[in-house]
């Protein structure tokens, strides 16, 4: 078929009037390869296919021309996409997609082909008209992208597996420490009690008391932190709840009632220990000083949190102390010092009755 079969191929569907028709010199001469198909002959053969096809698949005229376009594909052609093209072409519908087709010397090329119906009066399925657009840079660029993703995935997760193998090890290695240290404080604790036995000044013997409760108070400190999950953040409420039954318990004062409310309060592990001896300090003072001589009462702990900060309130129903003169005790000026440790302020404030310890720092949000 020469030059003039193809150029006559325009007037069939109702494009051209002659050579001077710009639509047909136009398909002719552009550089974007394009064919068209009869759907009405036998396997919906090519019967036009323009220079830029040619050049593009590397056939000539004779050897595409009455071939339906499969001729073109290969091993590598992806089945789905030649389905979507063969359901479109059967229902008359056009249809976009990016297939891998082969050239005559076996080289391949992504192409971008464009399908669509064209009809006549009646609406029927003429012809087919196509486009294609060779996208192979396009298509090869995504592949690298796709597999430097999928390399920079895998070394993502070798890294995360790596990070989350050193945490459960710093977990494991950490929940050890404070189990040791709490294990440590325990016997030293036990050693005191020993020696303590044996001594018979009381004055001596209320300051190893006092030392004995500080130590049992970090002692608790270490056990909760072994028993937590989350190794950055300590529960302090939970912590004052438990310590509070615990200083009771050993001080055998089966009259003293403990009311305790508010939420959870969590804060650095960083202020576990200097938390744990101011509430100490607080808890041991409210039950020698409020309670004293056997009297009964009730001690009422409340926290409370706010985006201030968090609040850790003690209030007995004694007769209330003296707080211009505590403020020159050993207990005093150790709260002090690890208030100064935890970022916090300590407030007391007696009433009648009854003394309330404010005990306020920052944190305690959510998590």
């Amino acid at each position: 078929m020469d030059q003039k079969d193809d150029w006559h191929l325009t007037e069939i569907v109702d494009h051209a009037q002659g050579r001077s028709d710009p639509f047909a010199a136009a398909v002719r001469a552009t550089r974007m390869p394009m064919i068209i198909t009869d759907p009405r002959r036998p396997d919906n053969p090519i019967i036009f296919a323009n220079q830029a096809f040619q050049t593009l698949t590397g056939y000539e005229k004779d050897e595409i021309i009455g071939h339906n376009c499969r001729f073109l594909q290969g091993p590598g052609s992806d089945p789905k996409a030649v389905d979507r093209i063969r359901a479109a072409i059967k229902k008359g519908e056009p249809v976009d997609v990016d297939l891998l087709n082969y050239r005559k010397d076996g080289t391949t090329f992504w192409n971008a082909l464009y399908l669509s119906p064209v009809r006549n009066d009646a609406d029927q399925v003429i012809y087919f008209f196509a486009s294609l657009l060779n996208v192979t840079e396009r298509v090869n660029a995504q592949v690298r992208l796709a597999e430097q993703n999928a390399i920079i995935e895998a070394e993502v997760k070798r890294r995360t597996a790596e990070l989350e193998a050193a945490l459960e090890a710093k977990s494991v290695l950490l929940h050890e420490v404070d189990h040791r240290v709490k294990n440590n404080l325990t016997m030293i604790g036990s050693l005191l009690r020993l020696q303590a036995r044996s001594i018979t000044d009381p004055e001596v013997t209320n300051k190893l008391s006092a030392m004995l409760e500080r130590v049992d108070a970090l002692a608790t400190v270490h056990r909760r932190l072994y028993q937590s999950e989350d190794l950055r953040m300590f529960d302090v409420a939970g912590f004052a709840t438990t310590l509070l039954a615990d200083i009771i318990g050993v001080s055998g004062r089966t009259d003293i009632k403990v009311q305790s409310s508010g939420p959870r309060i969590d804060v650095p592990a960083s202020h576990a220990t200097a938390l744990g001896l101011i509430l100490n300090e607080v808890f041991t003072n409210a039950i020698k000083h409020a309670y004293a001589d056997g009297r009964s009462g009730v001690l009422r702990l409340s926290t409370a949190k706010s985006s201030q900060g968090a609040t850790i309130a003690v209030a007995d129903d004694g007769p209330g102390i003296d707080c211009e003169r505590m403020k020159n005790g050993l207990g005093q000026t150790l709260i002090k010092r690890l208030a100064k440790q935890a970022g916090a302020t300590v407030e007391w404030s007696s009433g009648s009755p009854g003394t309330t310890v404010t005990i306020k720092f920052e944190g305690g949000h959510d998590q």
